[in-house]
C-alpha cells in the first residue's frame, strides 16, 4: 500500500506561478516498486487529464497545453514529485492530483485545488 499526499495548491493571478509537491509513503518494497509519478488535473465538468509524468529514470512527458510553462521533477527520489507551474492561466484552474505508478499498483492522492484568477 502506498499513501500519496499533495501540497502547494492555492489561488494565484493569471501570469503567476505555483509549485506543487507530492510525496508517496509506504513500505520499502512498495516505494521501490514505483516506476513513475505524475500529475493529473480535473476541471469542473471535465474528465481528469494528464498534466505531466516523470519516470524513475528521469524521462518526462507533458500535455501539449502545459509544455514550456510547467516543469515536472523528482529530485532524484522515486517517491517524490514536484510541478513548477509558470505563466498560469485561468484555464489551468482545476484540482490537481498526484499519482504513483508501480509494479504493486497505482495510487492517487486526494488532490489540491489550483485556482487562477483573470
Amino acid at each position: 500500500q502506498v499513501q500519496v499526499v499533495e501540497s502547494g495548491g492555492g489561488l494565484v493571478q493569471a501570469g503567476g506561478s505555483l509549485r506543487l509537491s507530492c510525496a508517496a509513503s509506504g513500505s520499502i518494497l512498495s516505494i521501490l516498486s514505483i516506476n513513475a509519478m505524475g500529475w493529473y488535473r480535473q476541471a469542473p465538468g471535465k474528465q481528469r487529464e494528464l498534466v505531466a509524468v516523470i519516470t524513475s529514470g528521469g524521462s518526462t512527458n507533458y500535455a501539449d497545453s502545459v509544455k514550456g510553462r510547467f516543469t515536472i521533477s523528482n529530485g532524484n527520489a522515486k517517491n517524490r514529485v514536484y510541478l513548477q507551474m509558470n505563466t498560469l492561466a485561468p484555464e489551468d484552474t482545476a484540482v490537481y492530483y498526484c499519482k504513483s505508478e508501480g509494479r504493486r499498483g497505482d495510487y492517487w492522492g486526494q488532490g489540491t485545488q489550483v485556482t487562477v484568477s483573470s
